[in-house]
C-alpha cells in the first residue's frame, strides 16, 4: 500500500550547479550517483523523505526498458522546456500490490520494476541500495510523473548524518500542485494516495498522507499563498512547490544569508522562488 510522501524529483540541466545551490540553501547534499539508463542524481535526505536532484547526463544510455521510458526519457522530455519539480513519489511497502491497485483504479502504467545501485555512506563506504517502483499516470497532468517506491535495503539508504542540515530542515510538510481546475484531479489523487476523504475548498483539494499532504490548487490561490508565480499550467498541471518543516527559523535565515540566497517571508513561511530555485518554489515553515 502506498504510504506517505517519499521523495520528489527536481529535474535540472546542470547537476553540479543544483547541488551547489542546495548546499547554499543550507542542505547537506549527498554524493553523485549514476543510473544504468543514463540519469545521475544527488540526494538531499530528511527523515523518511528526500529530494532527488536529477539530470539526464548520458542520454545515449536511454533504451526501451521501463526505467528508460518512464523515468529517464520522461525527465529528458521535461527538461526540454523547463527545469523544476518533475515527479512526485509515495512510499510503498509492496510495489507489486501498488502496481495492481493502480491498474485496478485505471491509473497504472507499469508492473513493479526493481533496480539496484551502489551508494556511499558519509564515511565513504560503498553499500547496495535497491528499489521497486510502480508507476501511475494522471492523464490531465502529463508533465508530472507519479510512482510508488519500495526500498529493499533501507538500512543502507537512510543515514542520520545526511539528515543534519544547517538550515535545520527536519521534515516534509507538503507537496503542492497547480492546476487550472483542481477538481479534475480529484479521482486520480484519491486513487494514487489511497485517500478516500479529500479536503475540498473553492480553490483546491488536499489529500493527507502518513507523511505530509498533497494539495492541488488554482494558480491565483498559489500566487496569494506563496507570493510567487506558479508554473505555466495551460497544457498540464504542474508540481510547483514543496514545503519543509524547520526547527529554527533564525538558523534558517542565517544559512540563507550565508549562502547569498534571495528569500522572502510570507504568511509565517520563508520562501525561495523559482527564479532562484531552478524552477521550484521552496517553502520553509
Amino acid at each position: 500500500m502506498a504510504g506517505g510522501l517519499d521523495h520528489v524529483v527536481h529535474a535540472v540541466r546542470d547537476l553540479a550547479a543544483a547541488a551547489e545551490l542546495y548546499g547554499r540553501l543550507g542542505f547537506t547534499v549527498g554524493a553523485r550517483n549514476r543510473h544504468a539508463w543514463g540519469t545521475h542524481n544527488h540526494l538531499v535526505q530528511l527523515p523518511g523523505f528526500f529530494v532527488e536532484l536529477l539530470t539526464v547526463a548520458e542520454p545515449e544510455k536511454l533504451g526501451s526498458d521501463g526505467f528508460s521510458a518512464l523515468f529517464g526519457t520522461f525527465n529528458r522530455i521535461f527538461l526540454k522546456d523547463r527545469e523544476g519539480l518533475s515527479m512526485l513519489i509515495l512510499e510503498s511497502d509492496d510495489a507489486t500490490a501498488d502496481a495492481a491497485r493502480f491498474r485496478s483504479a485505471g491509473i497504472g502504467v507499469s508492473d513493479a520494476m526493481r533496480f539496484e545501485r551502489e551508494g556511499k555512506r558519509p564515511d565513504g563506504l560503498t553499500v547496495k541500495v535497491g528499489f521497486s517502483l510502480a508507476f501511475a499516470r494522471d492523464g490531465k497532468a502529463p508533465a508530472i510523473g507519479f510512482f510508488a517506491s519500495q526500498q529493499h535495503f533501507p538500512e543502507n539508504f537512510w543515514n542520520p548524518a545526511f539528515q543534519q542540515h544547517a538550515n535545520t530542515a527536519s521534515g516534509i510538510e507538503a507537496a503542492v500542485l497547480v492546476a487550472e481546475k483542481p477538481s479534475e484531479h480529484r479521482a486520480f489523487l484519491s486513487a494514487f494516495a489511497g485517500a478516500r476523504d479529500l479536503s475540498v475548498t473553492s480553490s483546491g483539494i488536499t489529500a493527507s498522507t502518513p507523511r505530509g499532504e498533497i494539495s492541488v490548487t488554482e494558480p491565483d490561490a498559489f500566487r496569494s499563498r506563496f507570493g510567487t508565480e506558479p508554473p505555466d499550467v495551460s497544457r498540464s498541471a504542474r508540481l510547483a512547490a514543496i514545503q519543509f518543516r524547520v526547527r529554527d527559523r533564525a538558523a534558517l535565515s542565517a544559512a540563507l544569508t550565508a549562502g547569498e540566497i534571495a528569500a522572502f517571508s510570507r504568511m509565517d513561511a520563508t520562501i525561495v522562488g523559482p527564479q532562484t530555485a531552478l524552477g521550484a518554489t521552496l517553502v520553509f515553515h
